[in-house]
Order: structure tokens, then sequence, then C-alpha cells
């Protein structure tokens, strides 16, 4: 039996989860497991005409439950009765809920957690993609629980998904006029009277330089809807973060809001068994007075508020700076070169002023190319120091339309305070900001149980072990990368990368000396690869800018933070870093929204010039896209057909090109990825004749399954998948198109071998088979071993998908299960034996004997003998 429920004290959101998730579980019974708030008592007693079909809890039995779907809830402790049964054995949990941050303490089998306005919304965003349609009153039922906890869409917590799942269900008949009327009520005479205690209770004191206010209040019964007292009380006396704490009967509830990031009340509450978001949650507390709360909640936030930010705290560092002495044009090469806005200008080691890409270009603009910099440059402009508040900062930058504030520390430039600082640091999205950083993290203790879900303790120790090292060295440590990547998708990855912001060969040789491995070192790059007894490795880089001289060439190198670190890399779900420092271990930095698109699945560039400084990106777009089943952001595949039409790839090197459609090759399944790259425009640059025709797709589709067969026969010959692919794709080519494709590609003398001379080979061999048995309907053992038995696996392979012929497939197949395995029982020695001459004659004799055992014209040693004794006989 299935079972739909949620939280006791059920408000909107959790009447319109249920409904919603009705139309995907319909055969499951919808049971409130406690009482519901008041709004929702109302709505019942006056909407009849719905007749939504409840079951009570009393008229259940538990024992019978299979499957349990939790709507706005991952909290045992919240969901009454049905809490009993959850360690059942085989019992599925599913759970939709809107507050990943809560991280309650039922672990569900099924479902959707993630960020959203509301609950209802996941679940009408599912319906929309399955085309499970709603009638009119199930739509207004779940807009009411979108509406409630989006405060009509206008909540900070309120998301793009949220207007979308409003405006489908409006589309599906909706009434606006009912949800106006549930969610819009006057306040009754009880909630007044408690609205003007809190009042008169209000008290707002700094904590760590933030402004805390409480209100605190306790009446016999229960009054609903506080949260909507809470809402009314930050507006009117313009709050920062508010906490209204109020006794009634025997539980103590408490609702906080708050508008900056400084305060994470979903966190803050989480320490009282409630939840929420970072800017909205609650809690319910049995067991304790107001007055035992308010205590509690004054240590809490002693410990869980975030010092106000200043300066030091969202600076970017280190800088790249210009000298006085430099041109125009060299301002202008180096703003592009390190894709900034403004530079700050330096004449005898001290700040003289601040440069800006918009008067460079103006500059240019008047043929002024070739003056000073000192010459146009900002000279009277804000300095901040690294306790500068960020208001002060802000203010200026708004009043007088700077782009940058350079913070001094003694005298010295320790980093300056950009726009996009400003930005991020204003834009509070659903998670607490590491504002030292300009990152947006995932909680850390999330993260560290991502890790001990996901990664063998050997692993977790080594993280730990990285991380103790960099404390020792005093450097920032960070795994990066993919390996952060597929850590949140739950997909197993031990390729690990670490970067340091600081000497990483120095790291790595410290590492090494500690731990008993080997280092791997490129001075060049700043990077080393440090090498386990068992073989493990780990790579580690000293974090690193990159830029391009031109299109397609290889990148140049400067040490550099870590933020311009990750803004090289490729793509932004690729960008993800975690702390490994002991103090900060766990701590996910996210700069660029990885997690986001990660959320929405996309693959998306970090900048318009992507694929212009680097064009093998686009090859590795389409791998992500098809390895993750991701989806290629509209913008970025735009820049992709610029890439194509404007031939950027026709400037990468042969070896480069093969490299990723190499990578391409060896995925599981690499027909949709050839297939992308066909819709680009991409297989030109591999040949000009080659194109994905019908026949090319199904040769290809018919090399995956002959490659599935022979891996499940588990031979242990070793091949190269990503071969037997490459020719496949190539298979329309003529030998010389295939030896200028191999030549485009820079393919090594080895594979060309196998690439080229073989297929030939192959190909000639599978037409004789095929003419054979056309025309006589059977062909000797023999004959097939000897036309097999040097070509490599990989050409073997590719004939098998060539031929269209089932009878010559199983000749093929014959000669990979046991004709290739046949063995004479006789050697050379025994041919030596004979008193056979030395030379050539070895090899006859024996090829003509494995010849008569193939066909089954000699069985033992002593008929082999015997054939060989008569040979030499007639010679």
């Amino acid at each position: 039996m299935d079972v739909i429920t949620t939280h006791v004290n059920a408000d909107f959101d959790c009447l319109g989860a249920m409904v919603a998730a009705k139309k995907l579980y319909p055969d499951a019974l919808m049971v409130f497991s406690g009482a519901q708030e008041k709004s929702m008592r109302d709505f019942f007693l006056k909407s009849t005409g719905y007749a939504l079909n409840f079951t009570r809890l009393k008229d259940l039995d538990l024992d019978s439950i299979t499957r349990l779907i939790l709507v706005d809830c991952q909290h045992s402790s919240r969901i009454g009765r049905f809490s009993e049964i959850l360690n059942r054995p085989g019992l599925e949990i599913h759970i939709y809920d809107h507050h990943p941050e809560s991280s309650g303490d039922i672990s569900p089998t099924g479902g959707v957690i993630r960020a959203s306005g509301s609950s209802t919304t996941i679940l009408t965003s599912i319906l929309r993609e399955k085309g499970i349609n709603v009638n009119a009153t199930e739509a207004t039922l779940m807009m009411l629980g979108i509406y409630e906890d989006t405060g009509s869409l206008i909540f900070p917590s309120t998301t793009t998904e949220d207007f979308h799942a409003a405006a489908w269900l409006l589309e599906h008949g909706a009434s606006l006029n009912t949800v106006a009327d549930f969610i819009t009520q006057e306040l009754t005479a009880e909630q007044v009277s408690l609205l003007n205690d809190l009042l008169k209770s209000l008290k707002t004191t700094e904590l760590h330089g933030v402004e805390i206010s409480i209100a605190q209040a306790s009446v016999d019964y229960y009054i609903g809807d506080i949260a909507v007292l809470a809402h009314m009380m930050r507006d009117m006396e313009n709050l920062e973060a508010l906490f209204v704490v109020v006794g009634m009967a025997s539980r103590v509830y408490i609702v906080a809001r708050s508008r900056i990031p400084e305060v994470n009340v979903s966190d803050i509450l989480h320490e009282f068994g409630g939840g929420g978001h970072s800017s909205a949650a609650s809690a319910a507390i049995k067991d304790l007075t107001v007055i035992q709360v308010l205590e509690k909640l004054e240590t809490v936030l002693r410990a869980r508020v975030n010092p106000k930010r200043v300066a030091g705290d969202i600076m970017s560092s280190p800088v790249k700076t210009i000298d006085a002495t430099a041109t125009m044009e060299e301002a202008r090469d180096m703003l592009t070169r390190y894709n900034v806005n403004a530079l700050p200008v330096i004449k005898d080691k001290r700040l003289a002023g601040i440069i800006s890409r918009r008067i460079v270009e103006k500059s240019l603009y008047h043929n002024l190319g070739q003056v000073p910099v000192t010459d146009y440059m900002h000279s009277e402009f804000m300095t901040a120091a690294p306790d500068t508040s960020i208001k002060e900062i802000q203010d200026y930058m708004i009043g007088r339309d700077r782009r940058m504030v350079p913070v001094l520390d003694k005298g010295r430039l320790a980093g300056v305070v950009t726009r996009t600082d400003i930005l991020r640091y204003m834009h509070n999205g659903e998670g607490l900001y590491d504002l030292a950083r300009n990152a947006v993290p995932m909680k850390s203790k999330e993260v560290r149980g991502l890790m001990g879900k996901n990664l063998a303790p050997r692993i977790q120790q080594i993280l730990h072990d990285l991380g103790r090292v960099g404390d020792s060295l005093d450097v920032p440590v960070f795994a990066v990368g993919g390996f952060v990547r597929d850590l949140l998708m739950n997909v197993p990855n031990l390729d690990m990368d670490v970067t340091v912001e600081g000497d990483g060969i120095l790291f790595a040789e410290t590492f090494a000396g500690q731990y008993g491995c080997r280092v791997k070192s490129h001075d060049k790059f700043g990077t080393a690869v440090i090498v386990f007894p068992d073989g493990f490795k780990i790579d580690v880089a000293s974090t690193r800018l990159e830029y391009y001289v031109s299109p397609g060439a290889l990148p140049t190198v400067e040490r550099s933070s870590l933020k311009m670190d990750l803004y090289r890399r490729d793509f932004t779900i690729n960008t993800l870093a975690i702390r490994l420092n002991e103090a900060d271990f766990g701590v996910m930095l996210d700069f660029f929204g990885a997690q986001r698109d990660l959320q929405d699945r996309l693959i998306r560039v970090l900048h318009n010039l992507s694929f212009v400084e680097d064009p093998t990106r686009v090859f590795r777009a389409i791998r992500f896209e098809q390895r993750l089943d991701f989806t290629i952001a509209k913008h970025t595949e735009n820049l992709i057909k610029n890439a194509v039409k404007m031939d950027f790839l026709e400037k990468l090197g042969g070896k480069r090109l093969l490299t990723e459609l190499v990578y391409i090759l060896r995925e599981n399944e690499p027909l949709k990825a050839i297939e992308r790259m066909a819709s680009f425009g991409l297989l030109r640059f591999i040949h000009p004749e080659l194109e994905l025709t019908i026949g090319t797709r199904n040769m290809l589709e018919e090399a995956r399954r002959i490659i599935s067969w022979f891996d499940l026969l588990f031979l242990n010959r070793a091949y190269e998948r990503w071969a037997v692919y490459f020719l496949a794709l190539c298979e329309s080519l003529t030998h010389d198109q295939l030896w200028g494709a191999c030549t485009r590609l820079a393919v090594s003398e080895h594979y060309r071998e196998k690439l080229f001379e073989t297929r030939r080979q192959g190909e000639e061999a599978l037409v004789t088979i095929e003419k054979k048995i056309a025309r006589t309907g059977a062909i000797e053992k023999s004959e097939v071993y000897f036309l097999l038995k040097d070509l490599p696996v990989e050409v073997l392979l590719y004939l098998m998908a060539k031929t269209g012929s089932e009878e010559v497939k199983k000749w093929l197949s014959l000669y990979f299960t046991q004709l290739q395995n046949v063995r004479c029982f006789i050697t050379g020695h025994d041919l030596k034996r004979l008193q056979v001459p030395p030379g050539p004659l070895y090899k006859d004799l024996l090829d003509l004997v494995l010849k008569a055992r193939l066909d089954g014209r000699v069985i033992s040693r002593e008929d082999e003998l015997e054939l060989v004794r008569h040979k030499l006989k007639k010679l």
C-alpha cells in the first residue's frame, strides 16, 4: 500500500504537494500525519466543494504500508506515528522536499530533494515533464501551495522554477481569486493582539557586527500563521534578521526571517529541530519554556552568526597591475589577456591610479595607443583598508560609477574590490556565501556526508592528509574539477586533482616525503603527480591562469589565485573546489554557478571566447553532454556553431584533435556523441569527405553490438575500443582518404598500421570469405584461420560489424571462440628429431599440420607425426 503524507501542522504547500504527488502515485492514500495550520483548517471548513479524498490516520493500518511518500519534510520527528515504520525492512521511502539544506534524518530510496520556493513546485515540474495534466481544482490547490511558500512569488527564496510552475497551473485553470481568498486573509483579533505583544518586546542587538532582532510572547492557546506576523514585523521595522519566539500551550514556536547572508536562519533553527531556507525557517520545540528557548537561541546565535563582512573578506587577490610606463595599447593587451575591466597603475612600487577598459578603448579610438597610461588613468579614487565596511564601498561605486576599489594594507596593495565582488556579496541565493572567496558553497557537513557516502575510507584519509600537509606549509589546498563534480553527482571518480595556492611542486614533494610516495614534477607548469606505492596517483597543480596568444594555440601559464585558476577551466560544472585544510575541511567553493548548472543539467562555458582560445573544448562539451546526460546550454551551443563557422578547429594540431576524438570513442555509448559532432559539422575536420550517413550510423550501431558481444566473451584479449569505432566511422572512406584522415590526426606509426594497413588486409580477407561462401556455400576452417590470424582484434571486430552476412559473422565468431586457440601437439623439436633440415620447411610443415588439425583430418599427436612423415616421403 502506498501512502502520501507530510509533516504535522500541515500548511498549503503540504496540501498542494500531496495533491500533486497523488497524480504521480494514483493508487496512494493521502493521510495527514497530524493537525493542520489554522488557514488550512479554515480552508477545509469553507471548501467542502473540493471533496478532497483524505484517509484519516486512525483508519490506517501502518503495517500494510509498503511505500511512504513524504512531501515537504525529511525529519522523522515531524511525521507523527509514521516515524514508527521508518526502519521496517523493505519499506520504500520517496521524499519530495524543497529544503536541501535541512538534510533530515530520513534516508530516501526515491523522490527529488532540491532547492525551490516550494515543494509543490518540484512536483508540478515533474508533472509537466511527464505530460501529466491536472484539472482546475487540482491546479488551484497546487497554486495555493506555491503562493503560500513563496509569498505570492516575492520571497527571496522564490526561483524561476516557481514562476514556470505557477504559469503552467494557471494554464490548467488555477483560480487566482480562490488563492487570494485564502492567502490574503485579514488578521484575527488574536493575531492582532499577539502582533502588538511582539512589537512591544522587540529588541535589536549587535552580534559580530550584525543586527539581530528578537521578539517574544506567550499565550495559553494556539494562534495560527505566526509566519505572517513575522513577515509584517520585518517589513514594518525594516529588520535585517528577525527571530519571533512564541510560547503556545505546550510548545514554543520560532519563526525566523533574514535578509542578509551572515544570518542563515535554516542553519540556526536546525539546532532546534527545525529547518527551511537560509532566509526563512521555523521550528516547534517541546519540553522547553520560552525563557529556555531564548537562552539556547542566544548561544546558537553566537556560534552560528557570521561576522559582518568587510573589504578584506570579499576582495580579489592577488591583483594584476600595470606599470606606469606602459602605453594604452599595452594596457589594452593586458585587459584582454586577463579578462578584467580595470587595472591598478603602479609607479615606484606604489599605487598611482586606475586605468579602465572604457578609457583605454576610447583612447585607442582617438589614436592615442602610444601615450602612457598615466596620462588618462583615474588619479582620484577611493582606497579601502581590509576592515572598511562593504556598505561604504558599495555606496562609493554606485554614487561615483566606479568599477574598482583598491584595498591597501599598510600602504601595500593587498587586493581589489570589484563590482562583481559586490554583486556576489549582495546576492544571497540558497546557500551561505564564503565571502572571503566570493563563492557560494554547499554546506560543509553535506560535503563531508557525500564523502562518507561515496568515497572509500582510504580516499577520505588521503584528503585529510593533503589538508594537514597544506596546514604545515601554510598554504590553502583544494580538491577541484571532475572529482568534485562527480562527488556531487554520486558518480565514482578516483581521478583526483588537487590545487594549491602556493608552490604545488613543493607541496607534492613534502607530501611524498611524509607518506612514502614518489613525485613526477613539471617545473614549466608548476604541476606534479604524487604516485603512491600501489600506483594510485594524485595530480597537483599550483593555482594559475592561462591566456592564449592566438586561437587554437597552446596556453601561456602564470601563477594566480584559485578563482582565476578555476576561471581558466572549460565549463562551469568543472569549476567546483573543496577546501581540504583541517579548519575548513569540506567547505565547497562555487564561483561560477556550477551547482546551479549541475542541478539544471547544463553544459555552459565560462566566457564567450572559450572555444576561440581552445577549440578542443567543443569536443569536451559534447563528451560531457552525452556522458552525464546533460544539455549544452543554448548560448554555448551558438558559440560552438560560431567556432565551427570560423574554422578555428582547422588551427588545431592533429594530436590534440585525435586526443579528444579518442576520449569520445572510448565512451560506453559514443554514437550519440558522434551524431552531435555531425550536427555541428565537426566530422569534416577529421576528413572533408567524412559524413554521418544512414549507412555509417548503422555501421556504428552494429560496432556497438559487436563490442558488447566480444566483451561478454571474457577472452582476455586486449584491444582499443576507440579504434573499432574509428574504423566504423571511417568505413565509407577510401584507403587513400583514410590515410589522409590518419595524417590529419597525426596518428602514430603503430596505430597508423593498425588503422590503415590492416584494414586493407582485413577487407580483402573479408571479400575472400564472402565470395567463397556465396559460391560454394562452405569454407574450410583452416582457410578462415590463415586469412584472419595476422589481423588485430580491432580490425576483426570492424569486419564483423561491416559484413552483412550472418554466415560470415558466424565464421568470424568461430575464429574468436575456437580457431584462434587451436595449436599443434608437435613442435619444432619433433621435426628436429625427424631430421628435418633447418629452414623454411619447418614453418611449412607446422602450418600443414595446423591446417589438417583445424579441418579435423588429424586428431592426435601420432596423427600429426604420421602426416609429417608422409609429407617428408613425398618431398
